[in-house]
């Protein structure tokens, strides 16, 4: 099979998955291809290019063009086909065809109703809610010069007692991969070093380094804190997309609600009810 098939056929296996949308009724809808009587027009080739499977997405532009138009022609062919045969009158068609209206009112309802009503301003406030109910967490800046021996430590202890530059020794002698930087290990906070090196870093005042060395399954450490401070909140920018997703489900989760509160729900089989009423629950 050529390659241009084998794209052809992923566009059309898209375009038979696309959702069920109903297109322009719009006299300025121009006609791209016919088939027969059956028409393709330019909002059905813009919603099929848009739904392409995934692995066409890198394409060029003319080139998924294309693929769409092709899945397309595909699609009216034997859908015509099928309206020949009759499939479109069985019950399992029907019942298929739905499911899938009763899904897109549902997204189309959640389009309306909650992504295009979410506001700047309702995100902000979300994100404000959120930063100010985080706990205040402690970070540390540290240096490290990390060495074989206890002996090695100690010896680069009196240089530093001495009045050699911490950042010149690390460079010097650290044999941690980030002896370039001067042994900087940047912020961080509890849980992210192992426990011998917190035991002794976060107790230190700033500016000070290790009188004794520590030491870990890594080795021995002399290490000096440069500073200390409450760890940052995330910038807005940064996480702005996650906090929409949350005004977003608490919007859609509001309207779920409102809606079992007008209806009656009755699940016949005594398993699938009790399944339904556990993952229903209230947090």
């Amino acid at each position: 099979m050529s390659r241009f098939h084998k794209l052809a056929l992923a566009a059309c296996v898209a375009f038979v998955g696309l959702p069920f949308h109903g297109f322009a009724d719009d006299a300025k809808d121009a006609v791209v291809a016919k088939i027969g009587k059956a028409e393709i027009t330019q909002s059905e080739l813009d919603l099929a290019v848009a739904n392409l499977d995934p692995q066409l997405a890198q394409l060029p532009d003319e080139q998924k063009k294309i693929a769409a138009l092709s899945g397309a022609i595909d699609v009216k062919l034997l859908a015509a086909s099928a309206e020949a045969e009759g499939i479109q009158d069985t019950a399992e068609f029907k019942k298929r065809l739905q499911y899938i209206a009763d899904r897109e009112l549902h997204n189309a309802y959640f389009k309306k109703h909650v992504a295009d009503a979410v506001t700047d301003a309702e995100v902000k406030a979300r994100y404000d809610q959120e930063i100010a109910s985080l706990p205040k967490q402690d970070e540390v800046r540290a240096r490290h010069i990390l060495v074989k021996t206890e002996e090695e430590a100690k010896a680069i202890i009196a240089e530093l007692d001495a009045g050699k530059d911490f950042i010149e020794l690390a460079k010097d002698k650290s044999t941690d991969p980030n002896k370039s930087e001067g042994g900087d290990l940047g912020y961080f906070s509890k849980g992210r070093m192992v426990p011998e090196f917190e035991a002794v870093v976060f107790d230190m005042p700033v500016g000070t380094y290790t009188k004794t060395p520590v030491k870990t399954q890594f080795g021995f450490h002399v290490i000096k804190v440069e500073d200390k401070r409450v760890a940052p909140a995330p910038a807005y920018a940064d996480v702005e997309p996650q906090v929409k997703q949350l005004v977003m489900r608490d919007k859609y989760l509001a309207l779920i609600a409102g809606a079992k509160e007008k209806s009656t729900i009755e699940i016949v089989d005594p398993a699938l009810a009790k399944g339904y009423e556990d993952v229903n629950k209230k947090p």
